[in-house]
């Protein structure tokens, strides 16, 4: 498989991606804007990986970012994120996950976490920024 294997994407789920892109949560628009989309490396927004679409996604750190809703907080949807956990870090990336509340209330800490998260995962595949 090696390190530079990339899933490819479900299509059928490519229309979804993109209407969710346009149709942001308040939270997600928030970081996007006023962080990842002008941050030294590359993000995008709703990448379709398998069958799931994830918010934020950064290829050259193998990290992806999801905002979390109350809904998620649920037992059968704790053990939904779990398992989608588990799968997209069988592919090698690092999930880490925000509730919306933390980017409405403590944005200037989520954005040391991602911009922390980035940078250690350069450092361990030797990549600069």
């Amino acid at each position: 498989m090696g390190g530079c294997m990339q899933f490819k994407h479900n299509k059928a789920l490519v229309a979804v991606a993109r209407s969710l892109r346009k149709e942001q949560t308040k939270e997600e628009r928030h970081l996007w804007y006023d962080f990842l989309r002008e941050y030294p490396v590359r993000f995008s927004r709703q990448k379709v990986w398998g069958n799931y679409i994830l918010d934020f996604y950064c290829p050259k750190a193998k990290l992806v970012i999801e905002l979390d809703g109350s809904q998620h907080y649920a037992e059968e949807n704790m053990e939904r994120d779990a398992e989608r956990t588990a799968y997209l870090e069988s592919y090698g990336l690092t999930v880490i996950r925000f509730a919306n509340n933390a980017v409405r209330e403590n944005f200037q800490g989520v954005c040391e976490s991602i911009d922390r998260a980035v940078k250690e995962s350069l450092a361990r595949s030797n990549c600069p920024l």
